[in-house]
């Protein structure tokens, strides 16, 4: 069984780590291992030690931390393979990047690697805004706009020293508007569920060169579309894309939806859930990239459907 992995990410600045800090409190998710991409001091919270020169930290809560000092998945394998002989006991990963990354190649290692494959799979990216600076850093700095256009969740941090206003919102929408958006601590089983789902909403908005494109099908899709689809959006929107997330029905695998995700032109191998999340049971997808047409995605896995129907000498 893989090991659910969510990436927390926010400008300089934005209050991960102290997010993260008041998620391991919480002793239901004491077997958390974390892994911070900047060394030093780990102020996740005062009752946690230093870093120091180790690579591998036992926190007083009972969680573990990494700091990455070179590779990524070098440090996951590590992990992994401290788990199997039973060195180390964890769940679920957290990784928190630094302010000023891009999430893309991490999300690029958690999907390419095979090896990394066997062990972990992506929970949710979840970015952090700041009420007090967020709008400005996100009009100021391309990276802050990146790591909300990856979101599949946003909260709005220090809203204790400014309001969440509706100015800050469609700031954040402006660049995805589709991920749910909230402040304060959420549940953290919302942060680590595997295939929450998409939920488009009748009306893709863009602004500033993000464009959304929505797919929901309620009927089946045989699994050779779903994989012409995911190859066909990488080939036609090559560096226009930015991440498809979705789940689908597919017509091989009933009751199990598949999860896909795709970051730029990089696709991650299908899984399966063990049953739908939800109630709803349609095949839905978004996907979020610069100046792809909305309407292509749907149209362009209506067209596929069509074709591998037609191949199939089944109706439509």
């Amino acid at each position: 069984m893989t090991l659910p992995v969510t990436i927390i990410t926010g400008f300089l600045g934005a209050g991960k780590t102290t997010l993260i800090g008041r998620l391991l409190r919480d002793p239901r998710y004491a077997r958390t291992a974390v892994i911070v991409n900047e060394f030093g001091e780990i102020a996740l919270d005062h009752d946690l030690i230093a870093a120091g020169d180790e690579t591998l930290l036992s926190l007083a809560t009972g969680c573990l931390c990494c700091a990455v000092r070179s590779d990524l998945v070098v440090t996951l394998l590590d992990l992994a393979a401290r788990r199997d002989v039973g060195e180390v006991a964890f769940d679920r990963v957290m990784i928190e990047t630094s302010g000023l990354a891009d999430p893309a190649p991490v999300l690029h290692a958690l999907m390419t690697d095979a090896a990394l494959g066997a062990h972990f799979a992506i929970a949710a990216v979840v970015t952090l805004v700041d009420a007090l600076l967020g709008g400005a850093t996100l009009a100021a700095h391309p990276e802050a706009v990146r790591q909300v256009a990856f979101a599949d969740r946003v909260i709005v941090t220090k809203t204790d020293l400014a309001p969440f206003d509706d100015r800050l919102m469609a700031a954040i929408a402006a660049h995805n508007p589709l991920a749910p958006v909230s402040s304060g601590l959420p549940d953290p089983a919302l942060l680590f569920a595997p295939g929450q789902g998409v939920t488009p909403p009748p009306i893709a908005r863009h602004s500033q060169g993000i464009t959304v494109g929505l797919i929901r099908r309620v009927t089946p899709v045989p699994a050779l579309a779903l994989t012409l689809l995911l190859e066909s959006l990488a080939e036609n929107c090559g560096a226009k894309l930015l991440r498809v997330k979705g789940l689908f029905d597919v017509m091989e695998a009933p009751g199990r939806p598949a999860v896909i995700h795709a970051v730029q032109h990089v696709i991650a191998p299908v899984t399966f859930l063990p049953e739908w999340p939800s109630e709803d049971r349609s095949s839905r997808a978004v996907v979020i990239g610069t100046a792809i047409p909305p309407h292509f995605p749907a149209r362009l896995l209506d067209a596929i459907c069509a074709e591998v129907w037609d191949e199939m000498g089944c109706p439509s």
